[in-house]
């Protein structure tokens, strides 16, 4: 498998021949390495609808006559709007094939537009399942005690966790977050975009190694990493 960060909060997954983009957001991200139109795919993950998540996600699916994964409002907001959906929930699982995916909580919130505003449901994390190996992408969220709970249920290869604060988790909680999850691997995201969500990435990287041992891998927009 190979996952390549895309800028902001925007991954792809490679399983064989089966591709899959999480948090699209492209054309309006000032990270961004490529745009929503050089993007093939099979599978959309949002994780919320938020503009900075969401993103280019229904014209990525409609033109790659790909399936957006996401929580029901979201899913059928995409719907309504010519997409291929399927709709989950918080704690449920399904096999898509190559993958599966469970749902997990996440402590933030989901709308979209600003007048009106239109509120789309719970924000949600996603528990990616392939090859044996186990993805924990949390979404934006803050800390929270369960998160204990979702690594016994699931031992974590990898945690991809926001680190950029003011809307998500900061350093100093994703490290705590990080010694609930007890992953065998780290990737912050969420970081730098704007100059609210500043962080220096090798502090994060320095403490997170430092007190747990547990190694962290900073991605550049472009980078791939190999499970």
């Amino acid at each position: 498998m190979f996952l390549k960060f895309l800028g902001h909060a925007c991954f792809t997954l490679q399983i064989g021949d089966t591709a899959l983009i999480i948090d699209p957001y492209l054309n309006d991200n000032p990270q961004a390495v490529v745009n929503s139109t050089e993007v093939k795919t099979n599978w959309v993950l949002v994780t919320h609808g938020h503009t900075d998540h969401f993103g280019d996600a229904i014209e990525i699916a409609k033109r790659n006559d790909a399936t957006i994964i996401t929580i029901s409002e979201v899913a059928r907001y995409s719907g309504l709007r010519g997409a291929k959906t399927h709709a989950m929930y918080i704690g449920g699982k399904h096999d898509f094939g190559k993958f599966s995916v469970k749902m997990t909580h996440a402590l933030h919130g989901s709308s979209i537009g600003s007048n009106p505003i239109e509120y789309l449901g719970q924000p949600c994390g996603f528990l990616i399942f392939s090859e044996g190996k186990t993805i924990y992408y949390t979404g934006d969220t803050g800390i929270f005690g369960d998160m204990t709970l979702i690594a016994r249920l699931h031992p974590i290869d990898l945690v991809i966790l926001p680190i950029g604060d003011n809307y998500t988790m900061g350093p100093e909680d994703a490290l705590e977050a990080v010694k609930l999850l007890n992953p065998k691997h780290v990737i912050p995201t969420h970081y730098n975009t704007w100059d609210i969500i500043s962080q220096d990435p090798r502090e994060f990287k320095n403490a997170v190694e430092t007190e747990t041992g547990i190694p962290v891998t900073i991605l550049n927009p472009g980078d791939t990493f190999e499970l």
